[in-house]
């Protein structure tokens, strides 16, 4: 995609970057661990895109996402986003995953029931791992069957999940184990 351009925003659970382009945001980076390894991460998905100051609307969104992150409920079903070149399925996941609310989750067949049928789990859970707008798409607030909390592909993987999930107050049924 062309015209597209990132921005690092400081969070409460670190640097994130966001990108976009004329259409909406195409992308969220969850925290890589300091802004460089955050930026890196962004070309290494994007391509040599430009750092560059945001246009008003994706401030506003920079700041929503801040607010969430910082315990504020805040559902983010204001930003626009752009996924061109995203599935169907992807994307019928990803609207479901934006309607659940903070504090509140859903499981991979729950998702699954809605879009067919519980049999599209597996499919379901492969879509967020494809999210491109974590946070926005809250992944995070899927989880898999008995309410435990699943994978996370974002850097720090459940550790990363739980740490959101707690800042949302949402309750999740974990006990760690050596694989988190």
């Amino acid at each position: 995609m062309t015209g597209q351009q990132f921005a690092i925003f400081d969070t409460p659970i670190g640097a994130c970057g966001v990108i976009w382009g004329a259409r909406g945001i195409s992308g969220v980076q969850l925290p890589m661990g300091n802004e460089d390894k955050t930026r890196s991460r962004i070309h290494q998905r994007n391509g040599d895109i430009p750092e560059a100051e945001p246009p008003a609307e994706v401030q506003r969104a920079i700041g929503a996402m801040t607010e969430l992150l910082a315990g504020k409920p805040n559902d983010l079903a204001e930003i626009v986003l752009d996924l061109d070149g995203v599935a169907d399925f992807n994307r019928g996941v990803y609207d479901i995953a934006r309607k659940i609310p903070p504090g509140q989750t859903l499981t991979y067949g729950d998702i699954a029931k809605k879009l067919g049928g519980v049999e599209l789990s597996r499919d379901v859970g492969q879509a967020l791992g494809r999210n491109p707008c974590p946070i926005v798409v809250p992944c995070h607030r899927v989880l898999a069957a008995g309410n435990k909390p699943g994978g996370f592909s974002a850097n720090g993987g459940v550790v990363t999940k739980l740490k959101i999930l707690a800042i949302e107050g949402a309750v999740v049924n974990h006990t760690p184990s050596l694989f988190d």
